[in-house]
């Protein structure tokens, strides 16, 4: 943690950093396991675990996916990713291209929890070359992070709807 290093300085705080950090902890550990309780008597355990096994996922993550899952009736991991808002508007004429951007049209929190995920998913093995390919392309680094989030939406979607066990790509094609 960067502000522990310069409190360093400080010894008169290092002592209520110290508590704080206690603090934050126990309170994650508590939402954790009240988030872990909550699933488990909805009976959505078995979803939250699949999305969970995905690289980059993890238990907040999971729970978002597989609770934006629930809210409608998907037939087609396009729709899902449109709900979430993760699919691109697209503002072309006969004669111009125009700008592509995303439509968010769905729970901002969702997409970014997936960003996260992206991101987290990105330093895997799995996902490194995939991400490094589309930087190879030219592609900024929030664009080839959100096509990441895409294509984990779009899996995540695939485990819920076939409720099958995620297996690892030995590697991720671009």
């Amino acid at each position: 943690m960067a502000i522990q290093q310069s409190c360093a300085e400080l010894p008169e705080l290092k002592a209520p950093l110290k508590r704080l950090v206690a603090q934050l902890t126990r309170i994650d550990q508590f939402i954790q396991a009240r988030l872990r309780a909550i699933v488990r008597e909805a009976g959505l355990s078995q979803h939250v675990a699949r999305c969970q096994a995905m690289e980059g996922v993890g238990s907040l993550t999971a729970t978002a996916l597989v609770m934006a899952f629930l809210r409608g009736e998907f037939r087609h991991s396009d729709a899902f990713v449109a709900f979430l808002g993760l699919d691109v508007r697209v503002r072309d004429s006969g004669t111009q291209r125009g700008r592509r951007k995303l439509t968010k049209q769905g729970d901002p929190e969702v997409r970014r929890l997936l960003y996260n995920a992206a991101m987290s998913a990105s330093r895997q093995p799995a996902w490194q070359a995939t991400y490094q390919g589309y930087l190879a392309r030219g592609l900024k680094t929030t664009q080839a992070l959100v096509i990441i989030a895409r294509k984990l939406a779009r899996i995540a979607f695939s485990l819920m709807k076939h409720e099958e066990d995620y297996r690892p790509p030995t590697t991720v094609a671009a």
